[in-house]
């Protein structure tokens, strides 16, 4: 999948459209906050453009501010990583370096992926903004991307004129909703859309409680795989059983 693909999925005004090389060095003095930190984006980013501007000009939909957010702007940047770059730390550097909330595009050898992340005034520090929530991610090509039918259809719901258009906050909602989505689709099989915020809200806390069960039940299993005592090793089967059957009941409520 192309950078391309991506932005026509968006459907784009050309007034959005910036197309700008970005040099790395923005990157390190904005977001890199320890010597590790900046030898990671270093090393691991090849390059790095600006592909749009989406603010009130250049696609018609209005700002927001309040006391804890300001979302004048919505940034969209392509990142090429190199191959042996840890891709984690860095989706979370780029998105702290830049002040506008963003819409990254990943890109590393065949894989990409896409991720967002709210932003809040940062406290007790005028103009400065931090991450408001975990970032979200989700690999549309690739290995670990869902299967074509999904694709195509998460790919269509991303469309500008299918978002929100109150104000850029609540646009930023919605594309950050349709990620949450892709996120549940890879769990359910389907790709189904949330009737309403509170369904979405509930749908992220689901994939959370997921993510953390599948944690505690391979932790369970390594510790039983080397278990001696066959007491122990049934007490931590039973364990993994209740934690399966926890995982399955989040799961059908996605």
């Amino acid at each position: 999948m192309q950078i391309d693909t991506i932005l026509q999925a968006l459907g784009l005004p050309g007034s959005a459209l910036v197309n700008q090389r970005v040099p790395k060095k923005l990157l390190v003095e904005n977001g890199a906050p320890t010597t590790a930190d900046k030898r990671k984006i270093n090393d691991g980013i090849e390059e790095i453009h600006w592909l749009a501007a989406l603010k009130p000009n250049t696609i018609g939909v209005p700002e927001y501010s309040d006391d804890e957010r300001e979302y004048l702007e919505i940034a969209v940047l392509s990142v090429a990583l190199r191959s042996e770059a840890k891709a984690g730390r860095l989706t979370e550097l780029i998105h702290r370096a830049i002040p506008y909330p963003l819409f990254l595009v990943l890109v590393q050898g065949d894989q990409v992926s896409l991720s967002l992340a709210n932003k809040r005034k940062a406290q007790n520090e005028a103009d400065k903004f931090v991450l408001d929530g975990d970032v979200v991610d989700v690999t549309v090509s690739g290995k670990s991307a869902p299967g074509s039918d999904v694709i195509r259809q998460f790919l269509d719901a991303l469309a500008l004129n299918k978002q929100p258009s109150t104000n850029l906050l609540n646009l930023y909602k919605g594309w950050l909703d349709t990620l949450v989505t892709l996120q549940a689709s890879q769990r359910i099989g389907v790709f189904r859309q949330a009737a309403t915020q509170e369904e979405s809200s509930a749908r992220r806390d689901a994939l959370q409680k997921c993510d953390e069960l599948e944690a505690k039940i391979a932790a369970l299993k390594n510790a039983a795989a080397k278990e001696k005592q066959m007491g122990r090793r049934v007490e931590l089967n039973l364990k993994i059983k209740g934690l399966v059957t926890e995982m399955e009941a989040s799961i059908k409520s996605l």
